[in-house]
């Protein structure tokens, strides 16, 4: 199990159409809220997702 943090940064696995692959936490519960640093859309998906989305927590 990752431990997330609100604000955190972290790398996804496959890149998001565009382009980007930086995402910020936004929400930590049950589901996780993402936020994508280059174009700012918003991702909400339940934890078990979640963990395979990751591929590492960026600083």
């Amino acid at each position: 199990m990752i431990e997330l943090q609100l604000g955190q940064k972290i790398i996804s696995r496959k890149t998001h159409p565009c382009g980007g692959n930086v995402w910020t936490v936004e929400r930590v519960g049950t589901d996780i809220k993402f936020l994508c640093a280059t174009c700012g859309r918003v991702v909400m998906l339940p934890r078990s997702r979640a963990e395979k989305f990751i591929k590492k927590t960026a600083e």
